[in-house]
């Protein structure tokens, strides 16, 4: 299977938000992500699993409304329910083609602006109207610059970004996150857009290999406790045998020696099922 083009998540977002500022049959049918972190949830209710999350900035399709809940696609086509008020129109953020060309990317920003003074996560856009504070952001068409699809890169961020990340099932930023979620927004920042499970990142790239202790640097591991061998969890190989992910077990971001002897480490061992190497070659 060829390598995912070197697109991301964010450039993805970007296109949609270009279609959004365009002919009024399209803005009806987009939306976009107004708080900080928007949950995805299984169901249309309060309740509900959440499954995923959108970041602030990013545009999403509008597929269907029921009262006040939205079900939305969002840039890599996963679907859920997502409640209105976490939404608002391109033209009620006043969006327009010079803002969508090139926003800014939080990278853990403090901002000022139309909805206060608050934080942004790692991988949101900062809106129109909202100036830096404190923190860091990026202007996405510098952000290539900034996060290289190099195997050094992507480990140096996946430490530096979230390093003391707590586990939260469906969620994809350092404020917590799963491991698929903490794999799928890390590889975006480097430009390699993947699906948001670990069962469909698993059929991205190419074999990286059958012995995880030897696995190369910057190479996806993929782990099974299934029966029937569905993946289940994912981390990224920092070579020399050691492993980066998050964690249910860990309770979030950790740093493992597979070769250890440990009792989650082992567990590890026995349920690899493959390595994936995602990332473009030179």
């Amino acid at each position: 299977m060829p390598l995912p083009p070197a697109t991301s998540l964010v450039q993805r977002a970007l296109s949609a938000l270009e279609l959004a500022t365009g002919t009024e049959p399209t803005v009806s049918r987009s939306m976009v992500v107004r708080s900080a972190v928007a949950p995805l949830l299984d169901e249309p209710r309060v309740s509900a699993p959440q499954i995923a999350q959108a970041l602030a900035g990013h545009a999403l399709s509008l597929l269907e409304r029921e009262n006040d809940w939205c079900r939305v696609r969002g840039g890599d086509d996963y679907e859920g329910w997502m409640h209105a008020g976490y939404l608002t129109s391109p033209s009620g953020l006043h969006i327009d083609a010079s803002w969508s060309a090139s926003p800014e990317l939080s990278l853990g920003a403090e901002v000022n602006g139309p909805y206060g003074r608050r934080i942004l996560p790692l991988g949101a856009l900062l809106l129109p109207g909202e100036t830096l504070v404190d923190g860091e952001s990026v202007n996405v068409r510098q952000a290539s610059s900034r996060f290289p699809t190099t195997a050094e890169a992507v480990i140096t961020s996946a430490r530096e970004y979230y390093s003391g990340a707590s586990y939260q099932w469906g969620g994809i930023t350092p404020w917590g996150c799963d491991c698929s979620g903490f794999v799928q927004l890390l590889f975006a920042l480097h430009g390699v857009a993947l699906p948001r499970d670990a069962r469909q990142q698993v059929l991205e790239g190419e074999d990286g290999g059958d012995d995880m202790l030897t696995a190369a640097a910057g190479t996806l591991q993929f782990f099974s406790d299934r029966a029937d061998d569905r993946i289940t969890h994912v981390g990224l190989s920092s070579g020399a045998g050691q492993l980066l992910h998050v964690s249910l077990g860990r309770g979030g971001f950790a740093v493992e020696q597979l070769d250890a002897d440990d009792p989650l480490v082992a567990r590890l061992r026995a349920q690899w099922r493959a390595t994936r190497r995602v990332l473009p070659t030179a």
